[in-house]
């Protein structure tokens, strides 16, 4: 009996080690196995490599402009969506009539799949009938031309992330003690004071996780990609996310697609390592 209590815990947790080896390290060592050989079309190891698949990689100039791309979508996306629905929150604290109805709004989007968003802007960007060109009085093909075809991109990712970032902030903001804003406007700190030094402080957790998971959604955008401009025109949309199932699906170039994931993967690493040395020193607990 003694024993059989040990073993219990283990027990519990076999079927999330099985699925964790099955579903993470298992592909992680795999992808990593076929980023230092050569893999015929059927995904079969047919030789060695070594560093040969990361040099002709680097060597492509479709590769450095997918970096490029990747890292506009990370650090234009992750702020500006940040900084929207950190001001949707703050607005949804104020108890005003009709407040119900433009909370619904701003979490809208949360609600609508990224397949269905994705055919809905690529209507709000066409240039025939453009509601956003009307707007701004603008001829624009969005998505048809290079050099306007990533912003598209971005308007819709942007969009896509408003819903659950809306959530988790108007949540931290309610959770903020009212004491303590009390004790604040008492001592005569105004409302953006209140903001910056007590509400902004403490909701500093959540800021900090939403901030990691938008960095981790923007390198990893494809989908959008795939359906609206299929890394074009001119490459302009292609990202290494988009670039790797590209060289996967499309070609059956498993190895350069491992080499692609790794590198992303690296880059991801360290915009987190990157987040958690801010948090060191912003983050309250």
């Amino acid at each position: 009996m003694p024993g059989s209590r040990r073993l219990k815990p283990y027990l519990l947790l076999l079927p999330m080690l099985v699925f964790a080896i099955g579903f993470c390290y298992y592909p992680a060592v795999k992808t990593f196995l076929y980023s230092l050989c050569n893999v015929n079309f059927k995904g079969e190891i047919v030789g060695f490599a070594g560093l040969s698949n990361f040099r002709y990689l680097l060597s492509r100039p479709d590769f450095s402009k997918a970096i490029q791309n990747t890292l506009k979508l990370a650090l234009f996306n992750t702020p500006f969506t940040i900084l929207l629905t950190l001001l949707f929150a703050r607005i949804s604290t104020v108890k005003k009539p009709f407040r119900s109805v433009y909370e619904l709004f701003f979490s809208l989007p949360m609600a609508v799949s990224m397949s269905a968003a994705a055919l809905m802007f690529k209507m709000l960007l066409s240039p025939a009938a453009s509601p956003i060109n009307g707007l701004l009085g603008l001829q624009i093909d969005w998505l048809g031309n290079r050099n306007t075809a990533i912003w598209g991109i971005m308007m819709l990712t942007v969009w896509m992330g408003i819903g659950l970032n809306y959530l988790l902030f108007l949540s931290a903001f309610r959770n903020v003690p009212k004491s303590i804003m009390e004790a604040a406007q008492m001592d005569g700190a105004g409302g953006i004071r209140r903001f910056f030094h007590v509400e902004l402080p403490i909701i500093s957790p959540t800021l900090f996780y939403v901030l990691c998971t938008n960095l981790v959604q923007a390198v990893m955008t494809s989908g959008p990609i795939i359906i609206l401009t299929d890394g074009g025109p001119v490459r302009s949309t292609t990202t290494l996310i988009f670039m790797m199932y590209s060289s996967g699906y499309g070609s059956s170039n498993y190895s350069m697609a491992a080499c692609i994931s790794l590198i992303t993967f690296l880059m991801t690493l360290l915009f987190t390592v990157g987040a958690f040395a801010l948090e060191g020193k912003r983050v309250n607990e």
